[in-house]
């Protein structure tokens, strides 16, 4: 069972790609490229899932501009995200360059330090730093790491992080 019902040739109908995506949607905004692995995974064939997710895109449900600008908003606000994490989740969605960077074009320098900022400031009240000069470099590391695999610039996490240690009291 491949997820098509019974009787059907030919991978599917039109409308059973549509209801597919349709249920997908109504868990989370999706590309247009997520939906097309989902309907070729089902087996539906290229020519049905085209047709539906022409029609889906035709009425406004599938818009990639709309859901990049979405998600790079929504991932940076609340997981923390740099500019360069999210145009590795937007890449892996199938969203293409362009869109990807007119996105990411909502995310400020100024925007990116200061969320950088409050992941800093949040990490530093539960890190215990003594007063060795080695207890500073190795939280110094530790702050720059965290940002670095949230996908922040080395020069904006070691920067961030430096002035972020130097205020902690």
């Amino acid at each position: 069972m491949n997820g098509i019902p019974e009787g059907t040739k030919d991978g599917g109908t039109e409308a059973q790609a549509k209801e597919l995506c349709l249920r997908l949607l109504t868990d989370r905004a999706r590309s247009r490229a997520e939906l097309a692995g989902k309907l070729a995974a089902k087996g539906f064939s290229d020519s049905v899932a085209e047709a539906a997710l022409n029609r889906l895109t035709e009425v406004g449900l599938i818009d990639d501009e709309a859901f990049a600008q979405q998600w790079v908003r929504s991932r940076h606000e609340h997981a923390g995200k740099g500019r360069h994490a999210l145009a590795r989740e937007l890449h892996r969605k199938g969203i293409a360059k362009d869109v990807a960077d007119t996105a990411l074009t909502e995310i400020t320098a100024g925007d990116e330090h200061e969320r950088a900022a409050e992941l800093v400031r949040k990490k530093l009240r539960t890190m215990h730093i003594g007063d060795d000069p080695a207890d500073r470099d190795r939280a110094l590391r530790r702050l720059v790491g965290m940002l670095a695999r949230r996908g922040y610039s080395q020069g904006t996490a070691y920067s961030v992080a430096k002035a972020e240690l130097l205020n902690d009291p």
